[in-house]
């Protein structure tokens, strides 16, 4: 497809996928960011549990959720709304992650912005799943790739990454 300007235009189907590389690489970063937080705290795998019953086999499943959903829909066709919806998912688990990580860790100022900014993260990356636009808003998907890159710094700041 071709702009009246002459320059090449994605099909639909390119732009999904376009989406879904910039939406998948924003929930492995929150995972990565999640493992990281967890591990900090001394939380592995073997904590997650169907029914959690305390904050690390919380955060624990968390992760292992998001790590399953990723999965799956590595296995699926693009859809920008679901795969917004993975980035989501994947931010609030690494900001509950970091929350735990806070409480059984060795607190401090980095700690605290670390943790602000996964819920800063999570929040961008909810708006960008939400809304009208269903992960398609190029605004909110940049805003939320900011923020990520900010909970990143913010992570490696505290001794996670």
């Amino acid at each position: 497809m071709t702009a009246s300007n002459g320059t090449a235009q994605p099909t639909v189907g390119e732009a999904e996928a376009v989406l879904r590389d910039r939406h998948s690489a924003r929930a492995r970063s929150a995972v990565s960011r999640a493992v990281a937080a967890c591990r900090s705290a001394g939380i592995d795998d073997s904590q997650a549990k169907l029914v959690p019953n305390s904050p690390e086999s919380r955060a624990a499943q968390a992760v292992r959720l998001v790590n399953q959903n990723l999965e799956a829909l590595a296995d699926s066709l693009p859809d920008p709304a679901a795969d917004a919806r993975s980035a989501r998912n994947a931010a609030a688990a690494a900001t509950l992650a970091a929350e735990v990580a806070k409480t059984l860790g060795e607190g401090g100022e980095a700690v605290e912005t670390a943790c602000r900014s996964a819920l800063q993260a999570s929040l961008a990356a909810a708006q960008a799943a939400g809304g009208s636009a269903l992960g398609r808003d190029e605004v909110l998907n940049a805003k939320a790739e900011s923020a990520e890159t900010a909970a990143i710094a913010a992570a490696r700041s505290a001794g996670w990454l």
